[in-house]
């Protein structure tokens, strides 16, 4: 074998642009494959990262659509959902790990002459188990904060940063004061920053996660959003951590269940909830990112089938630049597997050369392209290892066909040929 290889080395050294031209499908098809799969891949771990910084098995609950004197009510327009749902859930629904009312608005948060303008979200201590966020200085939000509802903060990142400045890991701000204990008005109300949250990033729509004041939930209703006596105990939306992936969806319909009754809707009438298990978003995104990458990846895969055929094309061509030699290789002993062996060798080490170097260029081309275009990307060495595999058997296919006409060559016509 090593002297068929020998052979098939020569023979590309001395028509050094030939071999070239000839690996050049080859290597565009393997290097494409491998950056369609790497761009492919990158994006599906994109959406696996933002689906666990949302939290791991989350549903959340919103108001849905309601129909007041004949007339529907888009979705969120009224408040249907408590807190006492939440509770309800907790209670009656087993396989849940945490139930997380949220009463939301917006508004200015001012520290000295700095002012910035982000979300408010009044929530429970179950909110930091939902949503899977620690805190990075600090403390979180307690059962006692409910109780007493204080004037306290918990700042997302982003506010931190635009309000302070940087800071470091113990909390101090560029100027050197420590930003816990700092007094900053929300909404026009004093209230001190007991702690600050661990980056999170960016959501599925692109929303800045850390853009966000998280307080109590009483506080936002008593002190700082406001809420009329009538939705003392209403909520926004609820956060419901599931323990187990696989109860997503029977947890779901549980739910729908029981918030049926506890509003008391009639067979008839549609929910005045909206129940959304955002893993299925998600996988609806990675499911469309996974056909598209299979799409490109096989347009991708033409160019080794063209690379194939040139191959096919440059040895038959060479089968008949080199019929003297075949016949003088029979005439002194080469049986036709000896031939074929030769030209299959030939055909396998271009494709094999093309598919190494395409490989190379490919994994340059991604980091290349995840280095210009910001995207994540992730290598695959096996979509690599089935990459270069296909084009060796590319050569296989296309090489066996003028591997075969030079075994069957007659030797007393091979050496009569001018």
């Amino acid at each position: 074998m090593s002297l068929y290889i020998r052979l098939a080395l020569r023979a590309m050294r001395v028509n050094r642009l030939r071999a070239a031209l000839t690996m050049l499908g080859i290597v565009i098809g393997v290097a494409s494959v491998i950056v369609m799969v790497a761009i492919g891949s990158g994006a599906q771990s994109r959406i696996q990262s933002r689906i666990a910084s949302l939290g791991a098995n989350l549903i959340i609950i919103i108001p849905g659509t309601v129909t007041q004197a004949g007339v529907r009510v888009g979705t969120g327009a009224r408040v249907t959902l408590t807190e006492a749902d939440g509770e309800a859930i907790r209670r009656e629904i087993p396989g849940i790990v945490a139930v997380a009312p949220q009463w939301q608005g917006t508004g200015q948060v001012i520290a000295g002459n700095v002012n910035w303008g982000t979300r408010i979200t009044g929530t429970t201590p179950d909110f930091f188990e939902a949503r899977d966020w620690d805190v990075a200085i600090g403390r979180m939000i307690t059962a006692e904060d409910l109780e007493s509802s204080p004037k306290i903060a918990v700042l997302g990142a982003t506010v931190a940063r635009q309000l302070f400045g940087e800071y470091d890991a113990t909390g101090l701000a560029s100027d050197g004061q420590p930003i816990l204990g700092q007094t900053v008005q929300l909404r026009r109300t004093p209230v001190i920053v007991v702690g600050v949250m661990e980056p999170k990033g960016q959501s599925a729509g692109g929303q800045d996660q850390d853009d966000v004041v998280l307080i109590p939930i009483t506080t936002a209703k008593l002190r700082v959003l406001g809420a009329s006596s009538a939705n003392r105990r209403s909520a926004h939306s609820i956060l419901v951590e599931v323990a187990e992936a696989s109860m997503l969806h029977s947890i779901a319909e549980d739910i729908a269940e029981l918030l049926r009754q506890r509003h008391r809707l009639a067979p008839d009438q549609e929910d005045d909830f909206s129940i959304r298990i955002l893993a299925d978003v998600f996988s609806a995104m990675e499911g469309v990112t996974r056909i598209m990458t299979y799409l490109l990846t096989a347009v991708a895969a033409v160019s080794l089938v063209v690379g194939g055929i040139g191959i096919m094309n440059i040895m038959l061509v060479s089968v008949t630049e080199r019929t003297r030699e075949i016949g003088v290789r029979r005439a002194i002993g080469a049986r036709q597997r000896d031939i074929l062996a030769q030209f299959l060798t030939e055909a396998v080490c271009l494709s094999m050369l093309g598919g190494l170097i395409g490989m190379a260029i490919g994994v340059a081309a991604a980091f290349s392209i995840g280095w210009f275009a910001g995207w994540q990307i992730a290598l695959s060495p096996m979509a690599m290892l089935v990459a270069v595999g296909f084009s060796a058997a590319i050569g296989v296919f296309f090489g066996w066909y003028p591997a075969q006409r030079a075994a069957r060559l007659d030797p007393i016509e091979a050496l009569r040929y001018e």
